[in-house]
This record gives C-alpha cells, structure tokens and sequence, in this order.
C-alpha cells in the first residue's frame, strides 16, 4: 500500500493507493505497463474539502499517458456513486486538484491490469422477471479476486424494486474500500447511489421505480463467500395529486394545501413556511396561508403589461442534520392582467415543475365627491346637479399595496347606459378634451378629476361616465401612470400594469327633478277633476231617465181613457 505525497508513475500490475493531500495541490499519477491489457481504476473512497465544487476540487481520469488523453470521468464533491473507471489500452493517468481551503483530503485508489476478454462465471448480467435470485461469483465458495459484477435488475413498469440480502460476507473495512457491493437506483453505475456495503450483514434496499443496479468489486486479497440476494417486485404507490388552491384578490393573497398532499410528499404542517418564515400558517383540515399581498415577503414585480406577486411556501424537514428527503418549493404567483388576476401555482420537485390557473380581479369603483376635498362621496342615484355644476369624480383602488398608482386615462360621456353611438369625450390618453376638465396628480389608490355638468341635446335626460383606469407601480420610473398627457403617435411605447373600465352615473339636472315634481301634481290634479265630471253626469243621466219614465205613463193612461169613450154599451134590438 503506497502513500505518494503527490503525484507518480506506477507500473505494477495492481495497487492500491491512499493519497493525503491538502489545499492548493495539483498531482498527477500515470499508470503505465508494457502489456496487452487494459486497466480498471477504483476510487473507492473520497473526502474533499466541504461545499467545494467541480470547477476548484476534482479528480480527473484520462484515458491514455497523459493530462492530454481523452477524459474518461470526472469525480467531485457531489459525484454519487463508486466511480470504477476502465481504459481502452495500458496506460491510465488521473489528476487531483484542491483549492484554497484549508483542509485534508483523503482518498483510496485502487488499480489493476486484466484481459478484457477473461470472463466470470456468475459476474453480472441481466434479470427481468417480476421477481428473482442471484449469488456472488463462486458462492458460497470464496468470490474470486480482481473481480467487478454488475447486475441490471428491471421489473414490470409502474413497479419498485425490493432487494434482500439473505447471506452477505465481505470483506470488512471502515469505509468499505477494499471489496464492497454498491446499489443504484437506476439502470447505471454513474448515479443514484443508494447504499454501499461490506462486512457482515443482512442489508435491504428499495428502488424508486422499476429499475435497481446491483454491483460488486473486489481486490486481491481476503475473499470470503460473498452473497446470496433475492429480488421481488411491488405496485407503486398512485401518485397524489396536487391538492392545492391560490386565491388572489387586490388584498391578498390566499394558498390552501390539503393535510394529505403534505404528508404524500413526506413532511408535516410544521415543515412548511414562506418567504417571511414569521407569517405561519391556519391548521384545520387544510393547512391555510393567507396574508396581504405587501407581506410575508411577497415579491412585486413589474412585467410590462402586468404586475406580479410572488411568494414561496417551502418544505423542509426541521430539527435534523441530513436528511434524504426531497427538496420541494410551491411558487405561489398573482399576476394582474388586463381586467382579471391570473392565479398560478408552480410545485418543484426535483427541476419538475406543475402548475395550475384560476381566475380573479382587481377591486376598483368609481364615485362622484360633494367637493374637492374628496372626504365626502355621493351616494343618491341619479345624482341631481345644476348645470354647469363642478362635478368631483374618483376612481379608487382597492388594494393594501401601497405601492400603487392610479391613472385615469380616458373618460367618455354618453346618455345611454350601454354607451351606444352618442358620446362624448372628457378625456381622452390623459388629455382633457373638455374645457371644464381638470384633472389631479396621481396618488396611491386614487385617480381625481373634475368637471362641469351638462346636458346632451335631443332631451336626452340622463349622463353616464365611463373611463379607463390604468394601475401602474409606483418604484417605476416613467410609468405611464406619471406621463400625463400623451399624443396618439407616443402610446406604443407607454407602459402600464393593469387597465379596467369603471361606470359612473347617472347625472341628471335639478330641472328635471323640478318638472317631474309639477308633473306629478297637474295629474293628480286632473285626475279630480275627471272623477268630480264623472259623478255629475251620473246624475244628469239618471234624472233624465226618471222624467222619461214619467212621460210615458202619463201618455198611456190618457189614451186608455179616451179608447172607453168610444165605446159605449149598445141595446139590442128584438126582432
């Protein structure tokens, strides 16, 4: 066993070496024979400097005499696997450099030359049934020396992969450098390690999914009967779906997370928190984060066209060292579109990202003020006025992020509702259009103006406000809530965050108030007048029809009479 300080050139036909070296060193080791043979380097055991990276700390394997060699692998602080490297003729070289930082590193590099062509009886292969035996080389003999198996394991799709072994006797050292056997979750030797064992035991090991790699490396001294493992196979578990609900308004913003997807994932309500580790959740059935949208660390940012808010709930499990659960983050997202908030959720797992969408708004209302104090708002529907009346109209965001401004754009008049073809133009790209029209600086949450009430011709009784409303953020330079008054030709390059349209009205004059009022008691009055004519030609009619009734007896009577006269009794004269 060798300890070269830095750097040599070998030529035995196998060795093994322990390399101490500490920072800033840059050591070479070229293993070089005369044979025809190739060579299998193992890097059993690495230890570099803490948080050190790829680009200042590594060892670097290049296949051929020399640093300008093809590279055959590189091996880091955070390589995961037993790196067993294997040359394309007889000579191998590997470099390992350090940083700066203060500190030893040790490592276990183990060589030898063989024929590519020698085979093992029992060394490796494939195994695909559902489930499955395999032994080490000779077993339960001693397992030969210079030996390196590896078994490819696959089962049925949507399976795992649980492995047991029954008899296991390897060679025993502290870090397992000499012989051990190395188990992956995957179909390579290059990653996923999942354990790496030697000595005497009985270790188990459980895939991932339907794919386990199984190898063994030995050297050349103390062999022992190795292993006897048996392999079978299990449903995976369907996966859990995402159970998780944004809600976003102008206030706030509102994650649900069902108790059952947080513990699918492995991790309680305790392990979660946001940006703002201080704003903790509301634990019933659900676990609930709500929270204003200026708060808990939110996140603001200016998109262009839109304005988001941002805010991360982690997972992280608490009150351990290591841990081998994955890191997974919930990006919670409120975008404020043109007239609606996009809700979107992101869940990383491993670079996976999900999401899912709902649908909001921003809060904004328009109303007239009694006065340019703006203190006191109008609340009669329709707003009676004189013309020629100052009018004070705001629009006013309904938000708790203080960092807003509103900007009212264009205002329009029109006497229908449905603002039809009749219109009329107060404002129009932050320009007055009306010689009355005198609008106010923008502030936080509110956009002002005023104007002087008037009446559409054609006696069209009502007037109906409807204006565009612009949010822009107000850490924003040259935001297009600040430019005021814009030609056409310049509103391509303007910005803004959010636009809504907000109805106002209707306005109608005190005249009308006043007609209506006379109105009302000319009918009332009328409507007397017409029951008192009614009543009396009731009465006319049947004194009429009584003086005719009395007519007509009188006639009949008279005329009886006289038909009496006429004829009077006559004698019968006898024969």
């Amino acid at each position: 066993l060798g300890v070269p300080r830095c750097g040599a050139s070998l030529h035995e036909l196998n060795k093994a070496l322990r390399i101490e070296l500490n920072a800033n060193a840059s050591c070479v080791w070229q293993i070089q024979r005369n044979v025809n043979q190739t060579i299998r380097l193992i890097l059993s055991y690495f230890k570099f400097a803490p948080s050190s990276s790829c680009e200042t700390e590594s060892i670097k394997v290049y296949d051929g005499p020399s640093t300008n060699s093809p590279l055959l692998g590189q091996v880091c602080n955070d390589t995961d696997a037993v790196p067993v490297l294997q040359s394309s003729s007889d000579s191998l070289t590997f470099l390992i450099r350090t940083n700066s930082v203060a500190f030893t590193r040790n490592f276990f590099v183990f060589y030898y030359f063989f024929s590519p062509e020698s085979k093992i009886e029992n060394c490796g292969g494939q195994l695909t049934g559902p489930n499955g035996t395999f032994t080490s080389p000779n077993y339960p003999a001693p397992y030969p020396e210079f030996t390196y198996c590896v078994w490819h394991i696959q089962t049925e799709k949507n399976t795992k992969i649980n492995l047991q072994f029954q008899d296991f006797f390897l060679e025993l050292d502290q870090n397992c450098q000499f012989d051990f056997t190395a188990v992956y979750d995957g179909l390579t030797t290059n990653t996923g390690l999942i354990g790496k064992v030697c000595g005497r035991a009985q270790p188990t090991f459980e895939s991932s999914s339907n794919v386990m790699t199984v190898a063994l490396s030995t050297d050349y001294a103390n062999s022992y009967r190795g292993f006897s493992a048996q392999y079978t196979s299990a449903p995976l578990p369907g996966p859990v779906e995402p159970n998780i609900f944004l809600t976003c308004s102008s206030d706030s913003m509102k994650i649900v997370l069902s108790k059952s997807y947080v513990a699918s994932l492995g991790y309680n309500e305790t392990d979660l928190q946001l940006n703002d580790p201080s704003c903790r959740p509301l634990v019933t059935d659900s676990v609930i984060f709500s929270f204003p949208l200026a708060s808990c660390g939110t996140i603001k940012k200016d998109e262009g066209q839109t304005i988001t808010y941002t805010n991360i709930v982690s997972l992280s499990a608490t009150g351990n060292i290591i841990t081998r659960q994955k890191s997974i983050e919930i990006i919670a997202k409120c975008k404020m579109e043109n007239n609606s908030t996009l809700e979107v959720i992101y869940i990383t797992k491993n670079n996976i990202i999900q999401n899912t969408t709902a649908v909001g708004r921003y809060n904004v209302s328009m109303s007239f003020y009694d006065s340019d104090s703006f203190s006191r708002p109008v609340h009669e529907s329709p707003y009676y006025v004189d013309l020629n009346q100052p009018l004070f109209v705001q629009a006013s965001l309904h938000s708790t992020d203080p960092n807003l401004l509103v900007f009212v754009d264009t205002c329009i008049a029109s006497p229908q509702p449905d603002f039809g073809s009749l219109t009329y133009d107060l404002i129009r790209s932050g320009c007055s259009k009306d010689d009355t029209v005198v609008t106010y600086p923008p502030r936080e949450h509110y956009g002002r103006f005023k104007f002087n009430a008037f009446r559409f011709l054609r006696s069209f009784p009502s007037v109906y406000l409807q204006c565009d409303i612009l949010i822009c953020d107000s850490n924003t330079t040259n935001s297009r809530c600040t430019e005021g008054c814009i030609s056409r030709h310049k509103r391509a390059v303007s910005s803004y965050l959010w636009k809504t349209n907000t109805v106002a009205g209707p306005i109608r004059l005190k005249r009308d108030l006043r007609s209506a009022d006379h109105s009302e008691s000319l009918t009332k009055a009328d409507a007397e007048e017409t029951s008192n004519l009614q009543q009396y030609s009731f009465y006319s009619l049947s004194f009429v029809v009584l003086i005719s009734n009395i007519i007509i007896v009188v006639a009949v009577t008279v005329k009886y009479h006289k038909r009496q006269a006429a004829y009077g009794y006559q004698k019968i004269q006898s024969s």
